[in-house]
């Protein structure tokens, strides 16, 4: 059974150089409105733009990787002013690119995820994390999961430990 993300360590947290989140059940809690048009929206927790405005003054790389290829996901994380990769069919393979290009050890990188869909990308970084209201089937492949639902908060939970604990280690100005 995964840890709470409360109980991460500052070994673990002081590591840390990269965060990739998916959007679906993260940054949402997993609903799609979708009007008589055709066009879909969905509600994200404003205070999530807070903690990652926290995680740039680290100078952590963060990303998003969705499967799905939705306008709504590049207007949000534009307003966030994150990197954003849509359309991903093998999360596996993108974060080890991400990694890649950043020349980012995946030991030192934590996958931020809810679903089946994003076990694989679990499977290659050292910190796996699962947002509470994630499905049962991803529990194995996380070591850490928030107190705070998908869309209700995680996010700005998982930063806002970063950069308390961070801070705590004279990482920050």
């Amino acid at each position: 059974m995964p840890e709470s993300i409360t109980n991460i360590s500052t070994t673990v947290v002081d590591q840390l150089e990269m965060i990739i989140f998916d959007f679906d059940g993260v940054f949402t809690d997993n609903t799609v409105y979708v009007d008589q048009n055709g066009i879909e929206s969905v509600a994200c927790c404003r205070s999530d733009g807070l903690g990652l405005a926290r995680i740039r003054e680290l100078d952590l790389k963060m990303c998003i990787i969705s499967t799905e290829e939705n306008p709504v996901v590049s207007v949000r994380a534009k307003k966030l002013k994150i990197d954003c990769h849509q359309g991903v069919s093998n999360k596996s393979i993108a974060v080890r690119e991400i990694c890649k290009k950043f020349d980012i050890s995946m030991q030192k990188v934590m996958f931020v995820g809810n679903d089946i869909n994003d076990i694989a990308a679990f499977n290659e970084v050292g910190i796996p994390v699962g947002v509470c209201d994630s499905f049962d089937e991803i529990l194995p492949h996380i070591s850490y999961i928030t107190i705070s639902g998908g869309g209700k908060g995680a996010v700005r939970e998982i930063c806002d430990i970063i950069y308390f604990l961070k801070k705590n280690l004279g990482k920050t100005n």
